[in-house]
Order: structure tokens, then C-alpha cells, then sequence
């Protein structure tokens, strides 16, 4: 018998980057989560209730943390945790799980933007700082969680409503100065430091297919070593048979230039006054 466990994910408002948000939820729901504690003997099964016996964690041995990238202008800059206004003129999304221990669990590419090696080895770089800082705030967090609950004081959701600890739908609307928007950019842009080779345009190779690297040609469609040398005796095959023919044809071309004349050949007997005619058809062919 097993625990069967399902994460919901509720999405209380959406400002952006809502697949690192999830993530850290997701992560954290699960940390913090309690099953009731078990007892086997033999075949009989006994689930302990709360009052019985604590609940027990769930056994997790790490924590993937997501970390979201921005690309602009074809992957020349490129933003960490893009807001909902960055990810509609963004031209791609590079999502990368990892652990604490720089371990990748997962990447994603999506867009329509081709990305070089050394840009994702430097996200790759900046995921690990900034997984290791999540994963501090996280371990605290719960530290907290578990702290206040056994000196007795309500901890949770339902207590965090009251005190508007939950600031969804709290937060008033403010206005966004857009005067220096252009300056600040080109400040911004002037400090960054572009890659050394940037594509205009998604070039792909093999269509059909997305690549992430320096967009060598796809091997996918390489013969076998075996299904080669068929190939080449099935050519070489072809080729005799293209000479044979074109052998045939080059006789066939010369006997019709040599009886391509359709006047009758007349061949004359000199003891007999006689003679006889001829169609080409019906010459022999040693007296040509």
C-alpha cells in the first residue's frame, strides 16, 4: 500500500513568471506537508491519527528550484524573472530547474529565439546563485513555520487572512513613470555585455527542428555503416546499368546513320544482267 499525494496549484493573481512561482509553491507545499504516521505488522496496516501519534514529513531529498530568462533582441540581453509587461515583448523563455548542489533537473527553451552555448552556460551559472538564495529563504521559512507551532502559536493560511499577511488583490495600482524609460534603458544596455556572436535570425538547419548550440547540422539522418554499403552497391548497380544502356543506345545510334538512307540499295550481278533490290530492313548484314 502507498500514499498517493496530488499538488494543485491555485493562481491567486498573475504578474508574471508564474512557472518559478509555482515551482517554489509546489516545492514548499510539499516540504511542508504532513502524512499520518504508519505501523505494519504482518499484513495489518495501522494509519495513526494526529492525536495518536505526529504526522510525519514526506522524504524529499532536494529541492528544484525554476528560474526564468528573458531573451531580447534575439538573445543579446537577457532578463531573470520577467514581469507579465517584459514576458509580451520578450522573444524567448529559457527555463531552468535546478538544486542546490547544481544539479540541472530540467531545462526548457520556447520562442522563437536560437540560443548560443555560452549563453546558456552563463544562465546556467546565474541559476545556481539564484537557487541556492531560494532555497535559503525556503529552509528559513519553514525553520519559522516549525518554530512557532511548537511554542503553540497559530501558523498558517487561515491565521495569515486576518493579519492581510496574503497581499493578494491588496495592492493598490500605482503609476509608472515612463519619462526616462529611454535613458535608463540605454544605460542599461551600454553596461551589459552581449555575447560575442549573436544570430539576426533563427537559423535552422534540419527543418522542423529546434536547436540550442552553435547549430551544427543534425546527424538523425546518417546511414548505418551496413545501410552504406548497400547504398553504394545499389549505386554502383545503377551506374553499370546506365553504361550498358547508354552502350546499347550509342550501337543502336550508329547502325540507324548507316541505314538511315530509305533509297533502295541496288546490288548488281556481273555475270547476270539481273538486278535485284533491296530494302535497308532486308539487308544482310555482311554485305554492308
Amino acid at each position: 500500500q502507498v500514499w498517493q499525494i496530488r499538488l494543485d496549484v491555485h493562481l491567486l493573481n498573475h504578474d508574471g513568471n508564474i512557472t518559478d512561482a509555482a515551482s517554489i509553491a509546489g516545492i514548499v507545499a510539499l516540504c511542508h506537508f504532513r502524512r499520518p504516521d504508519v505501523s505494519v505488522q504482518g499484513e495489518e496496516v495501522t494509519v495513526y491519527t494526529p492525536e495518536e501519534r505526529d504526522p510525519v514529513p514526506l522524504s524529499i531529498h532536494h529541492m528544484p528550484i525554476c528560474v526564468s530568462f528573458a531573451f531580447f533582441h534575439q538573445g543579446t540581453y537577457l532578463l531573470v524573472d520577467p514581469t507579465e509587461r517584459e514576458e509580451r515583448v520578450m522573444d524567448g523563455l529559457l527555463v531552468i530547474a535546478m538544486n542546490k548542489h547544481h544539479e540541472i533537473c530540467t531545462i526548457q527553451s520556447s520562442g522563437v529565439v536560437m540560443l548560443l552555448q555560452d549563453q546558456i552556460l552563463r544562465c546556467s551559472k546565474i541559476t545556481a546563485v539564484k537557487v541556492a538564495e531560494v532555497t535559503e529563504l525556503i529552509q528559513k521559512a519553514l525553520e519559522n513555520d516549525q518554530k512557532a507551532r511548537k511554542e503553540g502559536g497559530k501558523f498558517g493560511f487561515a491565521e495569515s487572512i486576518p493579519n492581510q499577511r496574503i497581499t493578494a488583490f491588496k495592492m493598490e495600482s500605482a503609476a509608472v513613470d515612463t519619462n526616462d524609460v529611454e535613458e535608463q534603458a540605454g544605460e542599461i544596455i551600454a553596461k551589459a555585455d552581449p555575447p560575442a556572436e549573436v544570430f539576426a535570425n533563427p537559423v535552422l538547419h534540419t527543418p522542423g527542428t529546434a536547436q540550442i548550440g552553435e547549430g551544427v547540422e543534425s546527424s538523425w539522418g546518417d546511414l548505418e555503416e551496413s545501410e552504406k554499403e548497400e547504398a553504394a552497391e545499389e549505386e554502383g548497380d545503377s551506374e553499370a546499368a546506365a553504361f550498358e544502356c547508354q552502350k546499347v543506345e550509342t550501337e543502336d545510334a550508329s547502325t540507324m546513320r548507316e541505314t538511315k538512307n530509305d533509297e533502295p540499295i541496288v546490288l548488281s550481278d556481273s555475270e547476270e544482267e539481273e538486278v535485284v533490290i533491296l530494302e535497308p530492313q532486308e539487308l544482310p548484314r555482311k554485305t554492308r
